[in-house]
């Protein structure tokens, strides 16, 4: 059986997050949470804090701000991936001014290469107006740009709105829905 690939797309505060964790917690694996955030403030520390409480046992963080690549290529089969958020993951990259071609192309090949079950979170940030400065519109280009490819990627497609997945393409668990 190959391995389920899936993408979790929503706005803000959408419940996506909680959502991907309980649908790890259904894959019912070794589940390993990697985590893009960096806790450069007192108010996402918070945020980390709150997200690893909900979580709770049963998970192995791995904080990989800009490589995630090769935490996938060291994912085993048995395992199941969480990487909350792609989203975090390309605005670091744009921030340290690396190649969003080269570090997409990285990300995705590894993706297509894992053996282990993977989840991708990742904001859908095309809902919105065009943005006012270069930088903005740049980040949401490219945001735009890496979701289709994880769509495309992935087997399982849901959109989070208000807590409730909305299935874009593949079939959710049945006890998920």
């Amino acid at each position: 059986m190959s391995p389920k690939r899936t993408i979790i797309l929503g706005g803000a505060r959408s419940g996506k997050s909680s959502f991907a964790e309980r649908l790890a917690v259904h894959y019912g694996k070794s589940r390993v949470y990697i985590a893009t955030a960096q806790a450069l403030d007192d108010e996402m520390r918070s945020r980390i804090e709150r997200h690893i409480s909900r979580r709770g046992a049963g998970w192995r963080t791995v904080e990989a701000p800009l490589d995630v690549a090769s935490t996938v290529a060291k994912a085993a089969a048995g395992e199941v991936l969480l990487l909350d958020c792609a989203t975090l993951w390309l605005s670091n990259h744009l921030l340290a001014g690396t190649d969003l071609s080269a570090a997409t192309d990285g990300l995705l090949s590894a993706l297509r290469a894992c053996p282990a079950d993977v989840i991708v979170v990742s904001n859908e940030v095309g809902f919105g107006i065009v943005p006012d400065t270069p930088l903005g519109r740049q980040f949401r280009d490219a945001q735009g740009r890496l979701n289709q490819h994880l769509a495309e990627w992935a087997v399982l497609a849901v959109l989070v709105v208000a807590g409730l997945p909305l299935v874009l393409k593949g079939t959710l668990p049945r006890d998920m829905s």
